[in-house]
């Protein structure tokens, strides 16, 4: 079934407007940074605040995962939330140096997306996806592994499949019908590659095909990272990335998506107000409408939380 992004207005009701300007301020925006799979949810979550009166402007910079890490942590960017679709990531870059803990509230799943123009279309469901990709002149993108997890994740996803259907050497051909020619460095470019046709299938996930709009093949539980009972067999494939210090070794796990407020942020109050929205039923409502799984407990990691954020988790 094909399915369609929707613009909603989200309404903040029994928010506490928090005392941000003094008599002589001068009116502060909250900044969040974020993995771009996260665009859509937090774009509509930060209207809101700001329709509601709860922040005075809103400015939100979408990216490949990476790349929002290390703009903190090497280029000393420091934004009020910092949220990523990969929890590792501030596992092994973040904490301890730029924070303390973090926030575990959502998960996703890989799907592979398509448009009206794509090759056959019409075989998707008879024919299985791993031999739908090898078909000649099938163009197949994927981001880039070096800054979006989305990417590293696309070639763990080909392993978990060789394993799961028994068939040795399909984590190489799969990986020769994607050629790096076909590598984009997000999955915003991706996306409309595959609206114009330029592109056939992509490797993306489930929220970003719903709210581009596109079709996707749903792939099995086995393959796709999404499910927390399979952590112990994803956890039996793994890639090597880029890191700040040499190469991460980055190992098959549910994807998992987090958020923290950076210990130097320009304004925490704001950022602490944003994490409290997101945890409210409007929050929730907006995750859902970006397609998110969201967490029926979200998890906190760590320790020195703010005393909203953690009261917050206590009231759901």
């Amino acid at each position: 079934m094909r399915r369609h992004g929707r613009v909603v207005r989200l309404v903040l009701a029994g928010t506490v407007v928090l005392p941000l300007l003094g008599c002589n301020a001068r009116p502060a925006a909250l900044t969040v940074n974020n993995a771009a799979a996260l665009g859509p949810t937090f774009r509509a979550l930060g209207d809101a605040l700001v329709r509601a009166g709860e922040v005075p402007a809103f400015q939100q910079e979408n990216a490949p995962s990476l790349e929002v890490v290390r703009g903190l942590t090497e280029l000393g960017k420091v934004p009020d939330v910092l949220a990523v679709a990969d929890v590792s990531l501030l596992d092994s870059l973040v904490v301890p140096t730029h924070s303390s803990w973090y926030l575990v509230f959502a998960s996703n799943a890989l799907v592979l997306a398509y448009g009206l123009h794509s090759r056959f279309q019409t075989d998707v469901e008879r024919v299985p996806w791993y031999e739908l990709l090898q078909r000649p002149g099938v163009r197949v993108g994927r981001s880039d592994p070096r800054v979006d997890p989305s990417g590293y994740r696309a070639l763990l996803a080909v392993q978990l499949a060789e394993k799961h259907y028994k068939r040795p050497g399909l984590a190489a051909a799969l990986l020769r019908a994607m050629p790096e020619r076909e590598i984009r460095r997000a999955e915003a470019d991706l996306s409309a590659l595959v609206e114009t046709g330029d592109l056939d299938y992509i490797w993306t996930y489930r929220n970003l095909a719903k709210s581009h709009g596109l079709q996707w093949i749903e792939l099995p539980p086995e393959v796709n990272l999404e499910s927390a009972e399979l952590a112990e067999w994803y956890s039996t494939v793994s890639i090597q990335v880029p890191g700040p210090k040499g190469k991460l070794r980055v190992r098959g796990a549910p994807i998992l998506f987090a958020l923290t407020i950076p210990r130097n942020a320009p304004s925490p109050t704001l950022g602490e107000a944003f994490v409290r929205a997101l945890l409210s039923a409007p929050g929730w409502q907006a995750a859902r409408i970006g397609g998110l799984n969201l967490m029926a407990v979200p998890r906190l990691v760590g320790s020195g939380a703010p005393t909203g954020v953690v009261e917050a988790l206590r009231r759901r």
